[in-house]
C-alpha cells in the first residue's frame, strides 16, 4: 500500500492536564503513545510528522455547544460552581468539576480540528489525535467523562466543507453524542459498534435507532453481547460496515478508536484483542480516502497505549507485522512484563459455546440492519 501523508497530532501541553485521581479517565495515555511511537521512529520521515494542535476557538465550539453551557463549564473550572450545573451534567460522578476540565477539553477539541483542517487543506491524508474521541458530550450537557464533543465538531467541520463523512465508532460505549448530533442528517453517517446498552452506559444505541427524516438509514448501531470475540466482531464489521461504506461513498472517515472493548478493560465486558483494531484500519485504508482517527475510552492504560501505538503504526504505513512490532516492544517500550511479544496482543482462546451464542445474537442485529437500513442505500 502506497505511503500517504500521516500526521500525529499532539503536544506536551496536553500532558500537563489531569482529571481527578479517582476518575478512570486518564489523559496520560496520549503522551505514553507518543513515547512508544517516537522510540519506534514513527514520528518523522517523508510521509510522517507530528503537529502540535491549536486550541479550538470559541466560535468553532459554539457550532455544536451552546454559549450558556460553555460559559458554565468555564466558570465551574474557575471555581464558580452552582448546583444548577448538575442539570448540565457538570459536577456528577462521571463528569466531576476540576481545574483543567475546560482547558483540556478546548485543547483536545483543537487537536481533532487541527487534524480535520490538515485533511481539508491536503497537508494530511491520515491524522490521529489520541486525546480525542469525547463522544458522549451533548450541546449543553457533559456526560461519560466528556465535556466537549471533539468528534461531533470535527464531523461538522468536514461536512460544512462539503464532505460526506462516515463516522465509525468502536468505543465499547455507544457514541450517543455524535449520533444525536446527526440523527436527522444524511451528510454524516454514524455507525457505532458497542457493548449492548442493556448492560453498559449510556444505555442507548439499539439497532432500531436508525435516524429520522432525511437522516433515516444514516444512523446505524450494532449492540454487541458481552463476551464478543475478535472473530465475531470482524464478521459483523464485514457484514455491516463494508457494504454501507461502499454504498454511501464517503469522502472521509472519522474513526473513534476507543480501546475499552479490549479484553481486561475494567469498565466493559468484550473480549477483543488489538489485532481487531489493526484489521479494521487496514480495511478502511483500502477505500483510499482520508481518515481522521481519534482516541476515546480505554481504562486499562497499558493495553490502550499498546493498541493505539499499533493503530498508528498501521495507519501511517509501518507494517504492523514487521520487525518494529515484533521486537519485544510490549515489554521494553511499555515498561511492562505482562506481554513481551510486541505491539500486537496475543491471540485469545475462543470458547466455542460462547462464540456460538454471541454469533447468534449478533446475527439477529445484523439481519435487522440488512432488512431496515440496507434497502435505503440500495443494498
Amino acid at each position: 500500500m502506497a505511503a500517504r501523508k500521516s500526521v500525529f497530532v499532539h503536544s506536551p501541553q496536553l500532558e500537563k492536564y489531569k482529571y481527578p485521581s479517582q476518575c478512570p479517565f486518564n489523559v496520560s495515555r496520549a503522551g505514553k503513545v507518543r513515547k512508544v511511537i517516537n522510540s519506534m521512529g514513527l514520528l518523522d520521515g517523508d510521509f510522517r510528522r507530528e503537529v502540535a494542535p491549536e486550541a479550538a476557538s470559541r466560535a468553532v465550539l459554539e457550532k455544536f455547544h451552546t454559549k450558556e453551557y460553555l460559559d458554565a463549564l468555564q466558570d465551574a473550572a474557575q471555581g464558580d460552581f452552582d448546583v444548577e450545573l448538575l442539570y448540565m451534567g457538570i459536577g456528577t460522578s462521571d463528569c466531576p468539576v476540576f481545574e483543567d476540565m475546560y482547558d483540556y477539553s478546548v485543547m483536545a477539541c483543537g487537536a481533532t480540528l487541527t487534524g480535520a483542517k490538515l485533511i481539508l487543506s491536503g497537508q494530511a491524508e491520515l491524522a490521529f489525535n489520541p486525546s480525542g474521541g469525547l463522544h458522549h458530550a451533548g450541546p449543553k450537557k457533559a456526560s461519560g467523562f466528556c465535556y466537549m464533543n471533539d468528534v461531533a465538531i470535527g464531523c461538522l467541520t468536514l461536512a460544512q466543507a462539503g464532505k460526506r463523512i462516515l463516522y465509525f465508532d468502536v468505543d465499547v460505549h455507544h457514541g450517543d453524542g455524535v449520533q444525536n448530533a446527526f440523527y436527522d442528517r444524511n451528510d454524516v453517517m454514524t455507525i457505532s459498534f458497542h457493548q449492548n446498552g442493556r448492560t453498559i452506559f449510556p444505555g442507548t444505541g439499539f439497532e432500531d435507532e436508525i435516524g429520522t427524516g432525511r437522516g433515516k438509514g444514516f444512523s446505524v448501531n450494532v449492540p454487541l453481547p458481552m463476551g464478543t470475540d475478535d472473530k465475531a466482531y470482524m464478521e459483523a464489521f464485514k457484514a455491516i460496515v463494508l457494504p454501507l461504506a461502499k454504498a454511501y461513498k464517503p469522502d472521509c472517515f472519522v474513526f473513534e478508536l476507543g480501546a475499552d472493548g479490549l479484553a481486561g478493560d475494567p469498565l466493559a465486558r468484550l473480549q477483543l484483542t488489538n489485532n481487531t483494531y489493526a484489521d479494521i484500519i487496514y480495511k478502511l485504508l483500502e477505500f483510499n480516502i482520508p481518515i481522521l482517527m481519534t482516541g476515546g475510552g480505554g481504562y486499562n492504560i497499558e493495553n490502550t497505549v499498546r493498541a493505539w501505538s499499533l493503530a498508528w503504526s498501521v495507519l501511517c504505513g509501518a507494517d504492523a507485522e514487521d520487525k518494529h512490532a515484533n521486537a519485544g516492544l510490549g515489554g521494553v517500550m511499555l515498561e511492562s512484563t505482562d506481554w513481551p511479544g510486541g505491539l500486537r496482543d496475543r491471540q485469545l482462546p475462543i470458547n466455542d459455546s460462547q462464540h456460538k451464542t454471541v454469533t447468534r445474537q449478533i446475527k439477529t442485529t445484523t439481519d435487522y440492519i440488512k432488512k431496515n437500513v440496507f434497502p435505503i442505500h440500495g443494498i
